[in-house]
C-alpha cells in the first residue's frame, strides 16, 4: 500500500483530524532541511543515494526520544507504526540499516545540529541574562565497553557511564554542552563549554558551584564583561581569603567602577538551581541513560536528547505554552 493511499485512508485521516499528535506539533514550527547541507549526508562517491532523507530520519528519532524509545531496534520497530512514519514525513517505514546508518552519520555533526537549534531558541528570545554551568551523570547500559566506573558525589554512589557538562539559561534551555568521560569534567571542558555559551550571546551573570572556582574561568568571564559567581573554595589555597565568592577579590583587578554586595551575589547564586532543573528536563528527554554501545553512539544520543529539549521548548513557545515544560499539550 502506498503512502498516498494511506494518507487518503479514512481511518488515518480521522486520526489526524481528531487527535492532533505531539509528533505533528513537534515539527510544526521547525524545519530540518538544514541537515541536507552537511557533507556527511551527501550521496556516496559511487552514487548511492539514501533510502530516506535526513530531515525525516531526524524527525523519526525525535519522535522516538519524546516517547522514551531508544536504541536502533526499538526505534526501527516504533517507526513501523503507520501513523508514526506518516507523521514524521516518511513515504514508507525505514529499515534497521537506515536507522543505524543515520545515527552513525549524525555522530559527526550532532553538535552542529544542536548549535543550530540553540540559534533558533535564541532568535525567539528564549535566553536570558543569567547563565548556569553544571555537570550531570549519564548512565550507560552494561554492555557498553567504553563506559567507565564513575563516582557521583551528589548521590554518593558509583555508576558505569559518562558525564555531560551543560550551560543553561532561561526556562531550562541548554545552550552549550560537552560529553565527557565522567561527571567530574576537567577544567579545560568547563572553559570550552563556557566559551561556546558566550559565543551564543553574552549574559550578565555566569553561575557555577565551587567546582568552577578557578582563576582561569573567572578571569576569562571578567575579561568578557560577564560576572562569574561561584562559591570560593578555600581548599584550593594554603592561604584562604575571607570571602564567600572569588569574584569579590577579583573584581577590583578588572574594574574600578564595579562594586558588588555579598547579598547581591547570594541572591544571584540562588538562581543556580535553574541548571539542575535543566539537567532533569534534559534527562526527561533521554540524556539520563544511554541505550547504545560505544562512546560515539552514546555521545550522539546525549546530544539528541539536548536537541529534543530545545525542540520541545521552541514548540511550546510557538504554541503559547510554557517553554520550560518537557511535555507538549495537544
Amino acid at each position: 500500500m502506498s503512502s498516498a493511499t494511506l494518507q487518503d485512508d479514512p481511518s488515518v485521516e480521522s486520526f489526524f483530524n481528531v487527535a492532533e499528535t505531539e509528533t505533528l506539533a513537534l515539527f510544526e514550527h521547525l524545519s530540518f532541511g538544514f541537515l541536507e547541507e552537511f557533507d556527511v549526508f551527501a550521496p556516496t562517491k559511487t552514487g548511492r543515494t539514501r533510502e530516506h532523507e535526513p530531515p525525516e530520519m531526524m524527525r523519526g528519532f525525535l519522535h522516538c526520544y519524546y516517547h522514551d524509545v531508544y536504541g536502533i531496534r526499538p526505534v526501527e520497530r516504533e517507526l513501523r507504526n503507520t501513523v508514526v512514519w506518516l507523521s514524521c514525513g516518511f513515504d514508507r517505514p525505514p529499515s534497521r540499516d537506515a536507522v543505524d546508518r543515520f545515527l552513525t552519520d549524525l555522530e559527526h555533526v550532532v553538535d552542529e545540529v544542536f548549535d543550530h537549534l540553540v540559534e533558533q531558541a535564541a532568535c525567539r528570545g528564549l535566553l536570558d541574562v543569567t547563565y548556569c554551568i553544571d555537570s550531570t551523570d549519564v548512565r550507560a547500559i552494561p554492555a557498553d565497553p567504553d563506559a567507565t566506573k564513575c563516582y557521583d558525589p551528589t548521590a554518593d554512589e558509583y555508576y558505569y557511564g559518562y558525564g555531560c557538562t551543560i550551560v543553561s539559561t532561561g526556562q531550562k534551555i541548554p545552550i552549550a554542552a560537552e560529553f565527557t568521560a565522567s561527571k567530574q569534567a576537567p577544567e579545560e571542558t568547563a572553559m570550552r563549554v563556557t566559551r561556546d555559551a558566550l559565543a551564543v550571546a553574552k549574559p550578565i551573570w555566569m553561575l557555577g558551584d565551587s567546582a568552577y572556582d578557578t582563576l582561569d574561568w573567572h578571569d576569562h568571564l571578567l575579561a568578557a564583561g560577564v560576572v562569574p559567581v561561584a562559591p570560593y573554595n578555600a581548599r584550593n589555597t594554603d592561604d584562604p581569603l575571607d570571602i564567600e565568592y572569588r569574584v569579590e577579590d577579583l573584581i577590583d583587578e578588572h574594574s574600578e567602577d564595579v562594586q558588588l554586595k555579598q547579598s547581591t551575589l547570594d541572591e544571584t547564586y540562588n538562581r543556580r538551581t535553574g541548571v539542575e532543573r535543566t539537567n532533569e528536563s534534559v534527562k526527561d528527554c533521554g540524556l539520563g541513560r544511554t541505550h547504545a554501545r560505544g562512546r560515539a553512539h552514546a555521545r550522539a544520543q546525549v546530544f539528541l536528547a539536548l536537541c529534543l529539549r530545545l525542540v520541545v521548548a521552541i514548540t511550546n513557545y510557538e504554541r503559547g505554552d510554557n517553554p520550560g515544560s518537557t511535555v507538549i499539550t495537544v
